[in-house]
C-alpha cells in the first residue's frame, strides 16, 4: 500500500523558515519524480516544486523560486521542502505527491498545514 505522510508544518511569522518532510512507503521511491503541491484557503491545488528521482533535477513555481528548496533522501524514502522567507501567501496545506501532475482533488489525507502570520 502506497503511503505518504507529510509533517513539519506549523505557525510561523513572515520571513521565517520551516522544513517539511514526507515519509514515503509502499512503492520504489527512488524511481519516481516527487513533488510538493499546496492548497491555499479557498483555492485549488497548486504545484510548488518537483525533484527528479536522482535528486539532481529540481523545479519550482515562480512564486517560490529562490525561497524554497526541494530535496530527497532515497535511502530514507523521504522528500523534503525547505521553506525560507515565508510569506502570508504561502499559507496552505502542503501535500507530497508521486510524479509531477497536480491532482484534480486534494489527496485523501490531512497533509501538513502552514500558517504564515504575525
Amino acid at each position: 500500500e502506497v503511503q505518504l505522510v507529510e509533517s513539519g508544518g506549523g505557525l510561523v511569522q513572515p520571513g521565517g523558515s520551516l522544513r517539511l518532510s514526507c515519509a514515503a512507503s509502499g512503492f520504489p521511491f527512488d524511481r519516481f519524480v516527487m513533488s510538493w503541491v499546496r492548497r491555499a484557503p479557498g483555492k485549488g491545488l497548486d504545484w510548488v516544486s518537483s525533484v527528479r528521482p536522482n535528486g539532481f533535477g529540481t523545479y519550482y513555481a515562480d512564486s517560490v523560486k529562490g525561497r524554497f528548496t526541494i530535496s530527497r533522501d532515497n535511502a530514507k524514502s523521504t522528500l523534503y521542502l525547505q521553506m525560507n522567507s515565508l510569506k502570508s501567501e504561502d499559507t496552505a496545506v502542503y501535500y507530497c505527491v508521486i510524479g509531477n501532475d497536480v491532482p484534480l482533488v486534494p489527496p485523501p489525507r490531512q497533509g501538513t498545514q502552514i500558517i504564515v502570520s504575525s
